[in-house]
């Protein structure tokens, strides 16, 4: 496992959210984001920045909007000359308001990023929190396959060999997507949830021994794949040990803690005739069924037990 520093760019934020550039001091590309925390500055506006953090990507909505167009102009320019002498990471105007030519000249002096967007206010807020959750979680990188079967995530482990990207493909031909091959990056993106997806480098593609690399975009369509899935199920492929003993009913669950979240595991022993691919979309379908309440498992025990009765 690798732990990774999340940072986003600016010009992704923009692209992401559709933002209008007032005034860049840079490329977009050159300016991060390392905190998904953002700030309304009205306070800050008034004179109060105790708690000012300028990492935070600041949001200036019709009240503050508002506020500093009911200034005359030589308060709004020291108002402001305070405010943005603190380089603010970027300050995104909403609702259609638009900076005034005190609030630009001043973001050029102090190279300070001046952005637009028509929606409101809360909207906007929502969608750039929900991004930035996204973009900036937890993140470590796991070396395995993550694919969707029936609308669950399933993260593929397993040694080098053992089968893991053949497996993959297998599930793709019969209908299911692929998000990641050999590194799959885990992001947590709640207290509940792990989203994985594949580094930018890597991205679609799928390594097979004896042929190489495969586009799996390309070679399947776009209906094959897909950006991003939480993980719902850790599936861990081993080679079979003659004389060990494997779980044949079920009633234990085993997980895998991912950054502080257990995740459902189930260990599937690899060897010749198995069909993995079948057999992880059974896995896929008991998993969605035991969180829809029905634990196949259980239910059998308990008629084993009535009989006894």
């Amino acid at each position: 496992m690798e732990d990774i520093t999340a940072r986003v760019n600016l010009r992704k934020i923009i692209d992401e959210l559709k933002l209008t550039e007032a005034y860049m001091p840079e490329s977009p590309e050159t300016i991060t984001v390392s905190t998904s925390e953002i700030m309304r500055p009205g306070l800050a506006l008034s004179g109060f920045y105790e708690h000012f953090d300028p990492k935070r990507i600041q949001i200036i909505g019709a009240a503050e909007a508002a506020y500093l167009e009911s200034l005359d102009t030589e308060e709004r320019r020291n108002k402001l000359l305070t405010y943005l002498k603190l380089l603010p990471v970027a300050v995104v105007y909403t609702h259609g308001k638009r900076p005034g030519e005190v609030m630009l000249d001043l973001a050029e002096y102090f190279s300070v990023p001046v952005l637009e967007t028509e929606e409101n206010t809360s909207t906007f807020m929502a969608a750039l929190i929900a991004y930035l959750n996204v973009r900036l979680a937890p993140q470590i990188t796991r070396h395995g396959v993550l694919v969707e079967v029936y609308g669950e995530g399933i993260l593929i482990l397993g040694e080098s060999g053992v089968g893991k990207s053949e497996t993959a493909i297998e599930l793709i031909k019969r209908g299911h997507r692929f998000i990641a091959d050999d590194a799959v990056e885990l992001r947590k993106v709640s207290a509940k949830t792990i989203v994985g997806s594949a580094p930018e480098l890597i991205k679609y593609y799928i390594e097979l021994r004896g042929i190489g690399i495969v586009d799996v975009r390309r070679l399947f369509g776009m209906g094959s794949v897909k950006e991003t899935e939480k993980v719902d199920l850790v599936i861990k492929l081993e080679p079979w040990e003659k004389g060990k003993e494997y779980d044949r009913f079920g009633l234990v669950t085993e997980y895998t803690d991912i950054m502080g979240i257990n995740i459902p595991t189930t260990t599937i022993p690899v060897q010749p005739g198995r069909n993995l691919a079948v057999i992880i979309e059974i896995a896929a379908m008991n998993n969605r069924q035991k969180k829809m309440g029905y634990n196949t498992a259980e239910e059998f025990d308990k008629k084993l037990s009535s009989l006894g009765e």
